[in-house]
């Protein structure tokens, strides 16, 4: 999920301004959903770092693709806390050698999505479409038919099982961050039906044709604020009773004032066909998958991991521990935490050309 950032961590960790970008708009035309809906004309929009570097054969080899989570943008890449630990000189990711591409999925950010005019008549997309649209993009705009890693944070991690899964050559690595890869159902399926409950039994809802923001969707940010953080973490900054209320209000407010009801179901709903589990023998790339024990959101309790990773071939699943530093689901947007992992595991991948 799209979570503010803990200030501790970004005070902390080595950063570096982050380098120069270029964002664009792609139109992707004729897209066709799983649904059997389908549009004219899908708008991606895309912020990239760094220059695309090509073999002998012209195959793009140095394209990372960074996927955000639900609600969240490619831009929130940019902050110190995750551009200026990773994307720097010197850096894992560093964009004077890497090919750096930070879309916003469909329903999100600048792409198309229902607040831009067709509110509930807006095709219902699931995470197979965002991928799809996200590899079309790739293609279409850059010319990258193959990326050498995928990072991807909680729905964008779901989003690198389907991409390792559906197109087994088309990335060399995935670092999936905090997901599983099998059907969200339990406690993570009855939260996100519980907030979108809340805003479609709202009368002001209307089958999503409203002209203001239903007030059942502050209802529905109560439980998305709630599932996030982690206890240890929220009790360091909410110590006090009167401390405690205060966070809790800002945080649900902050959330309401920059959310859009329709778009806000759609990227939770967007999660219903999810399930990789069965193709999870087909992945030939090198996987490094890492989840957080102060994770909510996907509770290390439940056994999912260490029953699903035997059938990845190669694959290294690490369960980061509750230290200072973690804040729970969000911990995915804190490379200063789980970095160096990550150079190790870029260390087994192809060169660069």
């Amino acid at each position: 999920m799209a979570l503010a950032l803990a200030a501790t961590a970004a005070r902390t960790a080595a950063q570096a301004p982050a380098p120069a970008t270029a964002e664009r708009d792609v139109w992707l035309r004729d897209f066709r959903f799983a649904s059997g809906e389908r549009l004219d004309s899908l708008r991606m929009h895309v912020t990239t770092l760094g220059q695309p570097r090509r073999d002998a054969g012209g195959v793009v080899r140095n394209a990372v693709l960074v996927l955000h989570g639900t609600t969240g943008t490619g831009r929130a890449f940019l902050s110190p806390a995750f551009a200026g630990v990773l994307f720097g000189p010197g850096q894992p990711l560093d964009t004077a050698r890497h090919f750096v591409i930070l879309p916003d999925g469909i329903g999100h950010g600048k792409s198309s999505k229902p607040s831009d005019g067709l509110k509930g008549r807006f095709p219902r997309y699931d995470y197979a479409d965002m991928v799809r649209a996200e590899q079309r993009l790739l293609a279409e705009a850059f010319g990258v038919t193959h990326v050498r890693l995928v990072v991807g944070t909680s729905m964008g991690c779901m989003h690198a099982w389907i991409i390792a899964t559906n197109t087994p050559g088309y990335a060399d690595g995935i670092v999936p961050l905090a997901c599983v890869p099998t059907a969200i159902a339990g406690r993570n399926r009855m939260w996100r039906t519980l907030a979108m409950d809340a805003v479609r039994s709202d009368p002001a809802w209307n089958n999503g044709d409203y002209t203001a923001q239903p007030p059942g969707l502050m209802q529905a940010m109560r439980v998305f604020v709630l599932v996030l953080g982690s206890p240890r973490s929220i009790q360091a900054a909410a110590p006090t009773r009167e401390l405690a209320d205060r966070y809790a209000s800002d945080q649900v407010r902050a959330r309401y004032a920059s959310m859009d009801a329709n778009d806000f179901i759609w990227a939770l709903e967007a999660s219903r066909s999810y399930d990789p589990s069965a193709d999870l023998g087909r992945v030939r790339t090198k996987v490094l998958a890492i989840n957080f024990a102060d994770d909510l959101v996907n509770p290390p309790e439940l056994g999912l991991m260490e029953a699903l990773m035997p059938r990845v071939a190669g694959a290294r699943f690490v369960l980061w521990p509750i230290t200072e530093q973690t804040r729970g689901h969000g911990t995915h947007s804190l490379p200063a935490v789980w970095k160096d992992e990550l150079v190790k595991f870029l260390s087994t991948l192809p060169a660069l050309p």
